[in-house]
């Protein structure tokens, strides 16, 4: 199966899933249970709703490595700047995303086990109180049904643009814009277009073809000489400079002098560079070595032929994929457009300048998350500080048209946690609800309803099509875990970029690992060998602040030499974004609250 027709086949089998758990939501069916990570309900360390058990640091024995299979990967060197796409699990034999309606008082599945009482609704003295999620969804399954999430709104995304296209010139295709023009046997491109410059770090939507021969015209590859015939030669008066068109042909026994980059005049046999050839007294120009027809000259279309693809859709734009665009005559590009996220910052104790006092503590996510995000390929176009008002965050979830809402903190069951109790207020459909993994293991991801509530059936979707929510854990690496196992697949997928090859290093030291959930761990590249590092406890970032990425431990911890995945992180990537880091703020136009 070629590349193009794998990643339809992996859109459409994401719209299926979609639709599927859609019929479930509206015919008022309960969420189906998932197996914990330990493969039994109840294990310790699968509840959501308290913290990382003891301290990461403390000292235990580690359990026999391999009690969890390991990541099916064996590299121990990182992949290419351009890593062949990985399907990250989405074709895993009896795979499915586990979709959880949040409706309140739907029945159970016909013969499941119930979870419990059902939630009362929204009352105006307060939300109905959240329940405890005891049915966690392993690691790998999680960043799946994330990245699934996101090819499915993607692929949603495309399909209504380009209906849109058809009703609004349904007899004749609009002409693109000059230099996006395509061959006649490319299919139009939807959308508009956007400048070259702009399309940094996005995904091409449609193949990059060659709009004319690379090079357009034969070209001289050295400062020197283009001569003709067998030497000596004549030297011309004058020269052939880069830019100057249609030069004189030349006469056999004639030499002309030519700089790099100009165009070869016709009848040209070779060209001599500067150091290999002398011009005597009389203006007679000498070769000091043998004379090669052909030789430093760039043939017409050497590199490619107008209309060659030069890359397919779904490719990363680089710096060097923006030079070859500009070298094969585009002035802007088909391009997914990146991704919209708001951030919003929940609870009281959160201050954003000064020292620690008085129980408050400085919000360390605010500053962290949106340049993170950035680097992941999202446009930030909000922060806003909540606190714990749990009408404000009704209202900011309602209200808001970014793809991706993330929220910080307020997703276990305290007293002032209100992301459950809100997103079932808001009728939204919990995709991943608890996860198998320390730290952050009460993040979850979740569908919001297309409309506000309160409107017609059948009305306009609320922003540019699906949206989601990426709820992650107040403690700042518990988030850091989020961010990787929900946010980046999720974002990957909006934004159709692959997903990088997966490799392994082995480790430098032995590692303690959870009794049943996986652990990702901070860990620095000392050259094959990842060395885990310390302060790697949940509310701790002295540790991944030197990291170069985070070791997959399984459950029961790894050992000395043992081989485990390594998930980059996005400023350590080969291959990742360009630049994203080196901004100062927020993105432009963005409104920080």
């Amino acid at each position: 199966m070629s590349g193009q027709h794998a990643a339809d086949a992996e859109l459409d089998e994401a719209l299926a899933l979609v639709n599927e758990d859609r019929a479930r939501g509206e015919a008022g069916l309960a969420r189906p249970h998932s197996a914990t990570a330990a493969g039994a309900p109840g294990a310790p360390g699968t509840s959501g709703t308290s913290s990382a058990p003891g301290a990461p640091n403390a000292p235990s024995a580690p359990g026999p490595p391999g009690t969890q299979p390991p990541a099916p990967v064996t590299q121990r060197q990182r992949p290419a700047a351009q890593a062949k796409p990985s399907d990250d699990g989405l074709h895993s034999p009896g795979r499915r995303p586990e979709a959880s309606g949040v409706q309140p008082g739907g029945p159970a599945p016909e013969g499941s086990a119930p979870e419990g009482p059902t939630p009362k609704a929204p009352t105006p003295e307060g939300p109905a109180p959240a329940a405890t999620h005891t049915h966690t969804t392993p690691w790998s399954q999680a960043r799946s049904t994330a990245r699934r999430a996101g090819a499915s709104a993607a692929a949603e995304a495309a399909k209504a643009l380009q209906d849109a296209t058809r009703q609004a010139s349904p007899r004749t295709p609009t002409a693109a814009p000059a230099g996006t023009r395509t061959p006649t046997d490319t299919p139009s491109p939807v959308g508009t277009p956007t400048s070259l410059p702009q399309t940094l770090g996005r995904t091409l939507l449609t193949p990059l073809t060659a709009l004319t021969d690379l090079p357009s015209f034969d070209t001289s590859a050295m400062d020197g000489w283009a001569v003709a015939g067998p030497g000596p030669w004549v030297l011309l008066p004058d020269g052939i400079l880069a830019g100057q068109d249609s030069p004189q042909p030349l006469g056999d026994g004639e030499a002309v002098r030519i700089a790099t980059g100009a165009r070869i005049p016709r009848d040209t046999t070779a060209v001599i560079r500067s150091e290999h050839g002398h011009v005597d007294d009389k203006g007679h120009l000498h070769a000091q070595r043998e004379v090669v027809p052909g030789q430093d000259i760039r043939p017409r279309g050497q590199e490619c032929r107008a209309g060659d693809q030069l890359l397919p859709p779904g490719a990363l734009v680089t710096p060097a994929v923006l030079g070859l665009a500009a070298a094969a005559g585009y002035d802007a590009l088909h391009v997914a457009a990146r991704p919209r996220v708001e951030v919003l910052v929940l609870g009281d104790e959160l201050l954003t300048e000064g020292l620690p006092q008085e129980g408050r503590i400085r919000d360390a996510l605010g500053p962290m998350l949106p340049p993170w995000l950035r680097a992941l390929g999202a446009e930030v176009t909000a922060v806003r500080r909540l606190g714990d008002d749990a009408e404000a965050l009704y209202e900011a979830l309602a209200t808001s048209t970014a793809d991706l809402l993330v929220t910080t903190g307020g997703t276990a069951s305290g007293p002032v946690d209100h992301v459950h109790p809100t997103l079932r207020r808001l009728g939204a459909e919990l995709l991943v609800d608890g996860v198998a993994v320390r730290p952050g293991h009460p993040m979850l991801l979740a569908r919001l309803p297309r409309t506000t509530p309160g409107t017609a059936p059948g009305a306009a979707a609320v922003g540019r099509g699906e949206r989601h929510l990426v709820g992650l854990p107040g403690n700042p690496l518990a988030a850091v875990s989020g961010l990787l196992t929900l946010a980046e697949p999720l974002l990957r997928g909006l934004a159709g970029r692959p997903a990088p090859e997966p490799y392994a290093a082995p480790l430098r030291d032995d590692v303690h690992g959870h009794p049943h959930d996986t652990r990702l761990v901070p860990v620095t590249l000392r050259g094959e060998y990842a060395v885990p590092l310390h302060y790697n406890g949940p509310a701790m970032l002295r540790g991944i602040a030197v990291a170069d990425g985070l070791a997959v431990v399984p459950a029961g911890g790894g050992r000395k030499g043992q081989e485990l995945e390594i998930l980059d992180l996005p400023w350590a990537e080969p291959g990742g974004q360009y630049g994203e880091l080196g901004g100062s703020g927020l993105d432009s136009g963005a409104c920080f609250t």
